[in-house]
């Protein structure tokens, strides 16, 4: 099937109230504007460099076209993936908050960021101690990082067949955000970042706003556009 008809047989399953974030990690611009074309405005890239020089020829022609970085962040990275995107969903440390903080102060733009929880014994990335989550929005709250803002949570179920394991994976996201949102009301921390092609719908019977579905809707990766990064 076309992208366009992958993109439809998604949109159909889904809720109004979740957003597809499209995977196009290793995928062209071409392909990019293929799902533009077809409706599809938000995209997530994992690697910055690839993102980069993809989403700056594609934004030539679609403007509205929205990034969001999905990938664990190195700082020495930070300044392109403030300049290029429009989130940040993968914010799994501190001391990335300081580097965004200082990225975006140069170009004085305002970035909404997640934080990335680890729930899953796979998940490689990711805070795993919700106290400094919670020392991270009281830094925000207290003006350290007055071009963040923040917006939610993103997490990665472990690679299980267990469907029960994947389920708790997802509500102990859901259990965070409500208790971060409730500790802190300035903030609308209403996203959930959660589930990929092989468990969106558990993710959304959970209470996932976010899918991020990729070889779905383009197709098998080429990973020969897998430059180092």
């Amino acid at each position: 099937m076309s992208i366009k008809e992958n993109l439809n047989n998604i949109k159909k399953q889904l809720p109004d109230s979740v957003r597809l974030v499209a995977v196009s990690k290793f995928h062209t611009a071409q392909e990019v504007i293929e799902a533009l074309q077809a409706g599809q405005t938000v995209f997530g890239e994992n690697r910055v460099q690839e993102a980069a020089a993809k989403f700056d020829e594609v934004k030539k022609s679609f403007p509205n076209a929205s990034l969001r970085i999905i990938g664990q962040l190195q700082r020495n990275k930070v300044k392109e993936a403030v300049r290029i995107a429009d989130a940040i969903d993968s914010v799994d440390r501190i001391e990335l908050l300081d580097e965004i903080e200082k990225q975006a102060a140069k170009i004085d733009k305002k970035i909404q960021v997640l934080f990335e929880f680890h729930t899953g014994e796979e998940s490689k990335s990711g805070f795993e101690d919700p106290s400094l989550i919670v020392e991270a929005l009281q830094k925000i709250k207290d003006g350290a990082y007055p071009h963040i803002a923040p917006r939610g949570f993103m997490t990665m179920a472990p690679f299980t067949e267990d469907k029960n394991l994947v389920r708790a994976s997802f509500k102990k996201l859901r259990d965070l955000r409500d208790q971060c949102q409730k500790d802190f009301p300035e903030f609308d921390l209403s996203e959930l970042s959660m589930g990929m092609s092989g468990d969106w719908q558990i993710a959304v019977e959970e209470g996932s706003t976010m899918v991020r579905i990729g070889t779905a809707i383009f197709g098998a990766r080429d990973y020969s556009q897998a430059k180092k990064d």
